[in-house]
């Protein structure tokens, strides 16, 4: 029974990584009719001015002058590819959500104990973090970044590190696997949340940066300027943060549950205090330094760099007593 709802959540991984490949697909296309449209709009407002004339009219003594057939600016809404892309992200989270709980029931416990579980997990995490956010600024432009990234490590993770149920090993065997780590995985979703607003601050910074006109670029003008990507980042992050310093203070006190002592240089200890020092430094640099732009950016897509680092080399490549990569 245990190992037939084990590969039924297989089953559902791979149900919800072709939700997910439509809708990348989706924001793709979304993405090229965002340009298609930008030019479409450019074209029209040119046409709109060169046919524009003043007109005098008088009203109650006074001389009026009306600007006739000027451009009028209007708000652009999303295209059917953009609500298909974020429709089948719904969809997807259902069934990756199926996946997470057959595998804990298969389990018996919770799912996020080796290396497959905590990207299965995480994923899930990401997913669920890009849509709620969408109730406090719409993100929606994210939707490339996020299903491709989503994509990719549920890719890598059913072929290179999936592995059979098996039992805890008894340092893990404690309530704080459940919060420790899925305070983590929270953290981790949002610093990939964070990278995606990264990486778009800095395309926007760099078409500003040449006066706008990029062809290849053009559907950046249908998203915020680079100073509010930026701000947007930074709270992102700061979240992150928070989520993140619990995370390194509830792995110290089970340390001393587990092994007798808060910090003992473990690799996994030292490069998750690494990657807090990281954004420390960026949120500090950017209250108290004015890093602002496309330093504190690249700063912030180095953070993310450090925590898919120690996701992945570290787990695999370093021993020591966090090593439960199951593998």
């Amino acid at each position: 029974m245990t190992s037939d709802l084990a590969q039924y959540s297989v089953v559902l991984v791979y149900s919800a990584m072709a939700v997910y490949l439509i809708a990348f697909i989706s924001f793709i296309l979304d993405v090229a009719k965002r340009s298609g449209d930008v030019q479409l709009e450019r074209s029209a407002r040119q046409e709109q001015r060169a046919e524009a004339r003043t007109v005098a009219t008088v009203q109650g003594g006074t001389v009026v002058l009306e600007r006739v057939g000027a451009p009028v600016d209007r708000p652009r809404s999303g295209s059917r590819f953009e609500r298909v892309g974020m429709a089948m992200m719904v969809l997807g989270l259902v069934i990756h959500v199926g996946s997470i709980v057959l595998r804990g029931v298969a389990a018996h416990r919770v799912p996020w104990a080796n290396m497959f579980e905590f990207s299965l997990t995480g994923t899930g995490i990401i997913v669920a973090i890009f849509l709620a956010v969408q109730f406090w600024q719409n993100l929606k432009f994210l939707g490339v970044f996020v299903s491709g990234l989503v994509l990719i490590l549920l890719g890598i993770a059913t072929v290179n590190f999936y592995v059979d149920v098996v039992p805890l090993p008894p340092a893990l065997q404690s309530y704080w696997l459940v919060l420790h780590v899925f305070v983590a995985i929270c953290g981790t979703g949002f610093f990939a949340l964070g990278a995606g607003l990264a990486v778009s601050q800095l395309v926007q910074t760099y078409r500003q940066g040449r006066g706008g006109d990029v062809k290849q670029l053009r559907f950046m003008e249908t998203l915020p300027d680079a100073d509010r990507l930026e701000v947007m980042t930074y709270r992102v992050l700061l979240v992150g943060f928070v989520l993140w310093t619990f995370t390194l203070i509830a792995g110290a006190i089970w340390a001393e549950r587990a092994w007798g002592r808060y910090w003992g240089w473990d690799t996994k200890e030292v490069w998750t205090f690494i990657i807090w020092v990281i954004y420390a430094g960026y949120i500090h640099a950017r209250a108290t330094r004015g890093w602002r732009g496309a330093r504190s950016s690249w700063l912030a897509l180095i953070g993310f760099a450090a925590v898919m680092f120690n996701f992945s080399v570290v787990n695999l490549f370093f021993k020591g007593l966090h090593s439960y990569s199951g593998l």
